[in-house]
């Protein structure tokens, strides 16, 4: 699974790098980007990133 995010939708607010570090970082443009695959133990971690989301700007498939 890899995380994913719409770069128009995001406002950099960091929320899902905090809470799932190894789906996401932000990236040279201060907005939010999946990087990897997700480690199969951290899956959880994305989709609640994605679902705590303050834009809908994560989806995790």
């Amino acid at each position: 699974m890899k995380g994913y995010v719409d770069k128009s939708a995001c406002i950099g607010c960091g929320m899902c790098v905090d809470t799932a570090p190894d789906a996401f970082r932000i990236g040279d443009d201060g907005l939010a980007e999946g990087y990897q695959e997700i480690p199969a133990d951290k899956v959880d971690d994305a989709k609640e990133a994605a679902e705590n989301c303050p834009v809908g700007a994560i989806e995790v498939k």
